[in-house]
This record gives structure tokens, sequence and C-alpha cells, in this order.
């Protein structure tokens, strides 16, 4: 698959506030002792089996995401992930039991940045809304090893449960991400607020509604992209 025009917008949270919401088999992993949450939508493109040629479909998504180990190898985990394609959305669940939500999602490029509308169309599940514009600034850089954006953005292992509550992993391979600083205005986010966590720091929020909630503000990154393989999944033994 190819990932496009991606924004990684990280909020810091304390450890135990995020451990709360994770498995058991899954340790926080930090950052200068801060949890990290963060929002990131894209556009998932040409998304197939690497036996199939080119020319899969396009899906936008946005997930909520936080960083995790197990027994020492570092991950994400996924709160939530909103996509625009039932089909895609009902194999994502039932084949890699990941927690992904119907949504009617739009992504495009508006006078030289990006929007993305997302709202959770799922039956049964929390509705979820989300608005947001962005766009680089600045110069492109490839992330130092031990930084802050390798940290939030270099990570090649997802970990996920199955309904009976055990571990299951897949291994993810690309490009390092090409990176810039990024430009961010919020006018809608509940993302936070339907998996259980208070509502993020307010210093992108462009409505008067979303007051800052915390003291702590966003680190925003944006990447034009890469393309993507991931292994099957597999029960951590």
């Amino acid at each position: 698959m190819g990932w496009r025009h991606l924004l990684f917008a990280s909020w810091p949270f304390e450890p135990a506030v995020v451990a709360a919401h994770l498995p058991p088999s899954l340790e926080v992993d930090t950052y200068d002792g801060r949890a990290w949450l963060s929002v990131v939508p894209y556009l998932n493109v040409d998304v197939r089996p690497r036996s199939i040629p080119a020319g899969g479909f396009a899906l936008p998504e946005l997930n909520l995401r936080t960083y995790v180990t197990c027994d020492g190898e570092p991950g994400v985990y996924f709160f939530s992930l909103d996509a625009q394609g039932i089909l895609g959305v009902l194999g994502a669940r039932l084949f890699h039991h990941l927690p992904y939500y119907y949504a009617r999602t739009e992504l495009r490029a508006v006078d030289g940045e990006i929007a993305v509308t997302s709202e959770r169309r799922h039956p049964g599940e929390r509705p979820v809304q989300f608005a947001a514009t962005y766009g680089p600034t600045g110069e492109s850089f490839t992330a130092a090893p031990d930084s802050r954006a390798a940290f939030l953005t270099e990570r090649y292992r997802y970990y996920t449960e199955d309904p009976d509550g055990r571990l299951r992993y897949a291994d993810i391979s690309h490009d390092r991400w090409t990176l810039s600083e990024a430009d961010v205005s919020i006018a809608k986010n509940t993302l936070f607020r339907a998996n259980g966590f208070a509502e993020p720091d307010g210093d992108l929020y462009a409505g008067s509604d979303s007051a800052p909630k915390s003291n702590s503000a966003p680190v925003c990154y944006y990447s034009p992209g890469t393309d993507v393989t991931t292994t099957r999944c597999q029960y951590w033994e």
C-alpha cells in the first residue's frame, strides 16, 4: 500500500493515564518521561495483496494511536481507526482484529493545504467527528535516531488483540519518513473523548468552543508519504 499526505499530531500524556487503556501484555513507551497520543490522518492508496498488480483502491483514514513495547519490542497500539471503505473496514476487523470503524472520511488538497473531515457512521458505536487542515512548513528532514520525531514516526510494528484477548502483531516495512514541521488548524476533534481520554491541549483548535485543557502543546509533523508493506498478523508467543 502507499500512505500519502500524513499528519502526525501528537500530545504528551501521563504514562499512567495511557497505561490504563492498554492490554496487560503491553507497556507504555515514553519519550522524556511522557506517553504520547497521536492523531494521524492520511490517504491509503493502492491497497492490495502483494500477488495482485498495482491499481488497488484508495482509502482515506484517521487513527488515534499510542506507543508501546512488548518484551522490549517497540510498536504502536491503535485505539481506533476510522475509514471510508466499508469492505476494508469489515476485512480489517475480521481478519486482523484491528479497531476499524466505518466513517464518512474525505482527504483532499485545498489551496496548497490538506483538508480532512471524518464523521463516524459505524452502527452501535460512539460518534466521532474530526475536521482539520494541515501542511508542511520549513525544510524537509529525516528524523535523527533517538530524536522525538523518530520516536513518534519511525515505528515498524503494530500490536492488536483478538476477541479472546490474545496479543497479535504485524511488522511494517517502509523507507524512513521524509518529514517537515506542520502548520495545523483543527476545527473538530472528538477522538480523545470517544476513547476515554480527556480533551487535548487547545493550541491547534480554531473555534472558541475548544478551550485548552492542559499546558502541554502538541508536536506536529507532515509527510508526503511512502510505500508500505506489512506481514501477516501472528500471535505473540
